[in-house]
């Protein structure tokens, strides 16, 4: 399973077992453990690379001790302090985190109650752990943008100096989305009349407050919808034209493009980027050499973007890898074993045109035609 996968996996346990955990303990054992091991990939019995119980003196302090210590090269590089599942986190809860982080080399720590993870490291002052976390990952909404950053975190991939480098970023992209979510939800006086000093010419008294605060939550909602729907319009495509790169330069009238499928549930968390797109229609248009144009389909998932033969799960042709900062082109063997390609454009697609021709080749070829029907024909 990919890191997705296993992060999914885990959610499903949270939800099913949250409401009968108590203790902190508890916690640890039925979703921290699991999380430093399914989905990071450490070996939680194995203290050459996760500590329980971490000891590391800081001055006066003596014998306090960090849940878990993750090490990696023969280093301490992420700290771990558990909380119990449902305890809200607050800065308050990570003052041994802080003690540990300046006397350790780990440029990570994690402060978690088993279903919310932050992330921090010492962006503000070398060796000196922040007071906001960089990276906030809720596996009760699981945010998929964030999974290529934990990816870099887990014992096959991992890679801190990408993580430090993209962290600032990611620090103030999750603080900016949490405030925009909160005032579309509850917009405040000051976003409220923000907004409605531009569309309203008299004084913001209280009387207007009131009149235009369901106004703006209204609206916010009807614009996220509309985005989400327009996105799933430009998905359908419109007349657009296609070049064969088997048959020369020729184009052809387009088919009437396929609508990459989502399911009902997660349709307002799929995103259809235009990139995905023009990824797609370089897909098809490299396969149709093998096979009709209406018979390459697209689904669009929250982590890739799918082509397949037929819109069968059993005949994928490609995966669209477009939702993080690399760009990975996801291409079949012949066991349909899935391999990650990375590509800098999207035409560097066509690079692969003869491995993608040869995947739709394979499902041709293993559709035979009916046997005869031998007891039918005399040989008389």
């Amino acid at each position: 399973m990919d890191i997705a996968e296993r992060a999914q996996a885990l959610a499903l346990k949270i939800r099913k077992h949250k409401d009968a955990i108590e203790t902190e303990e508890a916690t640890k054992n039925a979703f921290v453990m699991p999380f430093i091991s399914t989905v990071l990939g450490y070996d939680v019995f194995n203290p050459a690379e996760v500590i329980p119980e971490f000891t590391a003196d800081v001055g006066t302090k003596r014998g306090e001790k960090i849940d878990y210590a993750i090490v990696h090269d023969g280093q301490v590089q992420v700290l771990v302090e558990a909380k119990k599942i449902n305890d809200p986190l607050r800065i308050e809860h990570a003052s041994q985190l802080f003690r540990y982080f300046a006397v350790t080399n780990a440029r990570i720590a994690v402060l978690t109650n088993g279903q919310v993870y932050e992330f921090y490291t010492d962006l503000d002052a070398p060796n000196r752990m922040d007071a906001k976390p960089f990276l906030v990952l809720d596996f009760a909404d699981i945010d998929d943008t964030l999974l290529p950053e934990l990816a870099k975190l887990t014992k096959e991939s991992f890679d801190l100096d990408s993580v430090i480098s993209a962290a600032g970023e990611l620090k103030y992209i999750g603080q900016l989305k949490r405030i925009l979510a909160t005032q579309f939800k509850e917009p405040e006086d000051e976003w409220v009349k923000f907004l409605t000093t531009r569309v309203y010419e008299g004084a913001f008294t209280q009387k207007v407050r009131e009149q235009f605060g369901p106004l703006v939550a209204k609206a916010a909602g009807q614009f996220l919808n509309e985005q989400v729907n327009d996105r799933l319009k430009n998905a359908l495509g419109g007349p657009d034209s296609y070049v064969s790169v088997s048959g020369g330069s020729t184009a052809q009238p387009e088919q009437p493009q396929p609508q990459p499928a989502v399911e009902a549930d997660d349709a307002e968390r799929v995103v259809t980027t235009e990139e995905e797109l023009e990824g797609f229609r370089i897909v098809r248009a490299i396969v149709c050499a093998e096979v009709p144009v209406a018979r390459v389909a697209a689904r669009d998932t929250q982590i890739y973007f799918g082509v397949l033969l037929d819109d069968n799960n059993r005949k994928p042709i490609a995966r669209l890898w477009f939702n993080r900062s690399k760009k990975y082109l996801g291409v079949f063997d012949e066991n349909k074993v899935e391999t990650r390609l990375p590509i800098t454009s999207v035409e560097d697609i066509y690079q692969h045109a003869e491995h993608l021709r040869g995947t739709v080749a394979r499902y041709l070829a293993t559709v035979r035609p009916p046997e005869p029907d031998l007891q039918s024909t005399s040989a008389w």
